[in-house]
C-alpha cells in the first residue's frame, strides 16, 4: 500500500455512498475511519473472478503499478491498495467534480479561455507520463475528472503501457474510436504522439460540441480520419485551429 505501515483492510473504510458500478466491480465514496473526518476517497472495489473471466488483471496490475509510481497534481493518486481473498481495493483521490464528459454533455461547449484551462493542466500531465517512458493510449472526456477546486485529474490507466520512448512501439489497437489517432487505427505502431493526437481532439470537442470527423457510422470517421482534412469551424480562433491542426 502507498501509505502507512500496516496492511489495510475493508474495515478500516466506513462507505458513505456508491458512485458508479462497472463490470466487474463499483466506486464507493469512503471515509478513513482513523483519517481526517473531513477527507473522502474513492475506493475501486474490484471482482478478482470477474477480472479473470474478463481478461482485466494485467490491465488492474498496470494501472496499480503506474500510480504508485507517480504523484502530479494532474493525475488521480492512489492512497492504499489492498486485497482481500475475493476483492482488490484501489483507494484513489476523489474527484467530486465528476467527469468533463458530464460537462460538456451539459453546456455543449466552453469557452476557448475553458478549454484552454483544461487543456494546459491535461498536456501537463501527458507531459508527466511521457517522460516516464508511460503512454496513456485513453484519453477522453470520460478518464478526465474535475476535483472540487475545478482542476483535472487524469484517472483509469487500464490501458497504458510502460517502457514506450518512442511513437511506434505500441501495436495494440486500443482506446475510444472518436479519439484514436490515425496511426493506431491503421496498426501502424504507435506511441507519444497519439496521446498529443487525443488532446487536440479533445480540444476540438470542447470547442465544437463534437470530436472531430465524427460520424455515426465508425467506419466513414475511420476513413475520414485516415484521410486528415479537418474542416476548421469559423468559431474557432486561429491560434485554437493551429494547436489543433
Amino acid at each position: 500500500h502507498a501509505e502507512g505501515l500496516r496492511e489495510p483492510t475493508p474495515c478500516d473504510f466506513e462507505v458513505v455512498k456508491c458512485l458508479g458500478k462497472g463490470s466487474y466491480g463499483q466506486v464507493v465514496l469512503v471515509k478513513h475511519r482513523e483519517d481526517d473526518r473531513e477527507k473522502t476517497y474513492a475506493m475501486k472495489v474490484l471482482d478478482k473472478e470477474e477480472m479473470v473471466q474478463r481478461q482485466q488483471v494485467e490491465h488492474t496490475m498496470a494501472e496499480k503499478r503506474i500510480l504508485q509510481r507517480i504523484s502530479h497534481p494532474f493525475i488521480v493518486s492512489l492512497h492504499f491498495a489492498f486485497q482481500t481473498s475475493r476483492k482488490l481495493h484501489l483507494v484513489l483521490d476523489y474527484c467530486a467534480g465528476g467527469e468533463l464528459f458530464f460537462h460538456l454533455g451539459r453546456e455543449s461547449t466552453f469557452t476557448e479561455c475553458r478549454a484552454r484551462f483544461y487543456a494546459a493542466e491535461i498536456a501537463l500531465a501527458l507531459q508527466c507520463l511521457h517522460r516516464m517512458l508511460i503512454i496513456y493510449r485513453d484519453l477522453k472526456p470520460d478518464n478526465i475528472l474535475l476535483d472540487a477546486q475545478g482542476h483535472i485529474k487524469l484517472v483509469d490507466f487500464g490501458l497504458s503501457k510502460e517502457g514506450v520512448a518512442d511513437d511506434h512501439s505500441a501495436k495494440t489497437l486500443c482506446g475510444t474510436p472518436e479519439y484514436c489517432a490515425p496511426e493506431v487505427v491503421a496498426k501502424k505502431g504507435s506511441g507519444r504522439a497519439a496521446d498529443w493526437y487525443a488532446l487536440g481532439a479533445i480540444v476540438f470537442e470542447m470547442l465544437i460540441g463534437l470530436p472531430p470527423f465524427y460520424s455515426e457510422d465508425p467506419k466513414a470517421m475511420m476513413i475520414a480520419k485516415r484521410e486528415g482534412r479537418l474542416d476548421m469551424p469559423g468559431a474557432v480562433s486561429a491560434v485554437a485551429g493551429g494547436f489543433i491542426q
